[in-house]
């Protein structure tokens, strides 16, 4: 079993998705339930995301959701990927961390991003446009400042002032050089796009400058990664996320995840049928043997430090059995490197 992988930390970012015959409070608790499997299979970090407006996904405000699966877990490092800075004031997110991280000591992550919404219609719900994105590196020093206590304003963000919540940048466009400047981790993805992506890391690790909250350059890929007992039943999960962004980029709405087997049944367009099968591809999956494989692979080309499993599917047994699985391949690389 591959050295790589035994020297690689694997974690968990689950977007509380809204499957067919399902509420939007049952997708919350799922999250909830798997953060707890998650801690017990050995994973390093727990992160939730911040969606507004969709149909298909419960988790719109992640810092209030990581508190339910902090309070719900002991060990597991919980946090955000991300709260999305330009939606928001950088004081509130400030306060809402150091909360966090008053309540769950040293357990506390603070993954940011750059996104203003995923329509028109929610950037004015949310007061915000386009353009918001542009400012994202100087909201990111001044949220950095309010831990330090260095706001130009007089004002103390308390109780966050003094902590230390390790922050990352989700490196979407501009990402990679906002986080290398600032001397931050980074989170990259997706898998679907590899040569992007390695040259996302290159530049960052090429412009990486040291800074209070990071000495060298740390490297999160983030993406999807399906285990299962056959080629078949991996390709399986990967089918109800598929249908439904192949859905939403023809009809500007992203919906609930239907099961495998009743996507695979549904009349698509030729449109469609072409966004459902990028989607298809891409991706890690397999049986474990080439799951491990196309990790050690990816691992070796990106220099990655660690894994962030974005995996979701209708099939909630289907994805705990998956992360199981994955848990396994990076168990036994560890027992044997």
């Amino acid at each position: 079993m591959s050295s790589v992988i035994a020297q690689t930390r694997f974690s968990i970012l689950d977007r509380s998705r809204v499957r067919e015959g399902h509420t939007a409070a049952e997708a919350l608790r799922d999250t909830v339930r798997l953060a707890r499997e998650a801690e017990r299979l050995g994973f390093h970090r727990f992160w939730v995301s911040e969606h507004h407006g969709v149909p298909g996904v419960a988790g719109s405000a992640p810092t209030v959701l990581a508190a339910a699966v902090a309070g719900a877990t002991r060990s597991i490092r919980v946090g955000t990927g991300g709260v999305m800075l330009p939606n928001h004031r950088p004081l509130v997110v400030a306060e809402q961390f150091g909360v966090l991280e008053s309540l769950f000591p040293g357990r506390i992550d603070m993954g940011l991003g750059r996104s203003v919404g995923f329509t028109d219609g929610v950037r004015r719900a949310l007061g915000r446009d386009k353009g918001a994105a542009e400012d994202f590196a100087a909201q990111l020093q001044e949220l950095l400042g309010w831990f330090r206590g260095t706001s130009p304003t007089g004002v103390h963000a308390r109780p966050a002032e003094g902590l230390t919540v390790p922050p990352f940048v989700l490196a979407m466009g501009e990402g990679a050089d906002i986080a290398a400047r600032a001397g931050l981790p980074m989170v990259i993805g997706d898998l679907r796009g590899r040569e992007k992506m390695r040259r996302g890391i290159d530049h960052y690790r090429a412009h990486f400058r040291p800074s209070p909250w990071a000495s060298q350059p740390y490297v999160v890929v983030s993406g999807t990664v399906a285990v299962a007992a056959t080629p078949e039943a991996a390709r399986r999960l990967l089918v109800p996320e598929a249908w439904s962004m192949a859905y939403s980029r023809t009809h500007g709405t992203f919906p609930p995840l239907p099961p495998a087997e009743e996507a695979e049944r549904r009349t698509m367009t030729a449109k469609e049928r072409g966004f459902y099968e990028a989607g298809l591809a891409g991706h890690i999956a397999g049986t474990e043997e080439q799951v491990a494989d196309e990790l050690e692979t990816l691992l070796k080309e990106t220099g990655a430090d660690e894994v962030l499993v974005t995996t979701s599917t209708h099939d909630q047994e289907a994805l705990l059995d998956s992360h199981r699985r994955l848990a396994g391949i990076a168990g036994r690389a560890r027992a044997t490197g």
